[in-house]
């Protein structure tokens, strides 16, 4: 695997160390120890998958506060997405920053968001499937977001928005 720290502290892009042959190729797609060796989370308790039918669909900013922080991985199984990791970390280095990684179903490309950091995605193309692990389960109390056009830190979006869900159009204006 190929680990490729983003500008987000502790975000990855993991992509496949291929080995081709007349038949194909073979890829490993996790290994505990190689996570282990960077220090990052390798316990998942939830896999989730999203699908949205429209092309510019928006899905969070979400993320979920202590004790229930999250770390993610997330891989466009079908389709292609625009995947943004902002982090809200406040003792972090990187505190307010984000990246866009684009993530297509056929490069296999994986995206590791780490505890702590917002995490939301706009569809390239109709009919998209993303599948994404998560470190915590699910706690309605803990759940946050920041809206997707917050001002205070200007994510730019490839695409006009089609759709987006009442409740993440609704996220108040992010107090730093």
């Amino acid at each position: 695997m190929i680990f490729s720290e983003t500008r987000v502290r502790g975000a990855f892009v993991l992509d496949l160390e291929r080995r081709e042959d007349e038949r194909g190729y073979f890829a490993r797609a996790w290994c505990r120890k190689e996570f282990e060796t960077l220090g990052l989370v390798t316990a998942f308790v939830q896999a989730n998958v999203s699908f949205s039918k429209e092309r510019g669909t928006v899905r969070g900013l979400h993320y979920q506060a202590a004790p229930h922080e999250e770390t993610k991985l997330i891989r466009c199984s079908r389709g292609a997405i625009y995947d943004v990791v902002l982090d809200v970390r406040k003792t972090s280095l990187t505190y307010g920053e984000w990246v866009g990684i684009e993530l297509v179903a056929g490069s296999q490309r994986t995206l590791y968001v780490p505890a702590g950091c917002a995490h939301g995605f706009q569809t390239l193309e109709d009919d998209t499937e993303v599948f994404y692990q998560v470190s915590e389960f699910y706690a309605p109390a803990a759940e946050r977001g920041v809206r997707y056009d917050d001002p205070a830190f200007r994510i730019r979006w490839p695409r006009v928005v089609a759709a987006i869900s009442e409740k993440d159009r609704s996220w108040p204006d992010y107090v730093r």
